[in-house]
């Protein structure tokens, strides 16, 4: 057994261990919190479905929700365990840590290795949202097509393939706002017409130019909130080991 002072020399150590790690499993709660909201707002809301509405990304509001709460549950278990000073409930925590950062390690590696293959099915999801598309209010497309700025899915010459163009020709939607004035059903019906009165960039297009050309910053943001886990796991395993090591008695 340890003697008095090299306990009381520990007690600071430990406390101050305990402090960064219920600051760490409140962050990572707060972040399984996040996810829950997206999860649910993603599976309520309809401006959703245009990047789900497809057999590949059905199950991914539910995938958000059931990480989201095991998040939380694990977060307030880390706090729980902290405050206890259990060394196996933080050596469990820990092993959850290990687990989440393979899983976000292997998601990122996967992503940038089959970013192709996703964007192709994205587009795909696309395509068919736009052949879909039935010029009811409010749609999702014309929400995309308005805030940013862009038309159809390489540029507005692809709703020329659109059941709906045949009838009433390029969504409004599509009309530039500084040319809005003189954006008539006569001119969306009419590709040359048209051209001088819509957005010719293309909205996925543009979309994936954007990811693009951040590729690398999305790619350090990713691996970042990855090895943000070893925080977790570096302090779950020191604080067991001191505990465990130096015999000392949570208060």
């Amino acid at each position: 057994m340890s003697p008095p002072s090299a306990r009381l020399q520990t007690k600071p150590v430990i406390t101050c261990l305990k402090t960064f790690l219920i600051s760490y499993s409140l962050i990572f709660w707060f972040t399984g919190v996040i996810l829950l909201a997206v999860g649910v707002w993603g599976k309520v809301n309809l401006e959703f479905d245009l990047l789900v509405n497809s057999e590949h990304g059905t199950n991914a509001p539910y995938v958000l929700i059931g990480t989201g709460a095991v998040i939380i549950i694990f977060g307030l278990f880390g706090c729980f365990a902290t405050c206890r000073g259990s060394p196996w409930m933080l050596k469990l925590y820990a092993m959850f840590l290990v687990l989440v950062f393979l899983a976000e390690l292997v998601a990122g590696i996967s992503g940038f290795i089959f970013r192709h293959e996703i964007k192709a099915v994205l587009k795909g999801a696309y395509q068919k949202a736009e052949s879909n598309y039935m010029g009811k209010d409010d749609e999702d497309l014309d929400r995309i097509q308005r805030t940013l700025q862009c038309c159809g899915e390489e540029n507005y010459t692809s709703w020329a393939n659109t059941t709906y163009f045949e009838k009433e020709g390029i969504p409004k939607s599509c009309c530039n706002v500084t040319a809005s004035v003189n954006c008539t059903s006569a001119e969306l019906k009419d590709l040359k017409k048209a051209d001088s009165v819509v957005y010719h960039q293309g909205c996925f297009s543009l979309m994936s130019t954007t990811m693009e050309a951040n590729l690398g910053i999305i790619a350090g943001i990713s691996f970042g909130i990855a090895f943000f886990q070893v925080i977790g796991i570096f302090l779950a395993c020191c604080l067991s080991r001191y505990i465990t090591n130096n015999q000392y008695e949570m208060v």
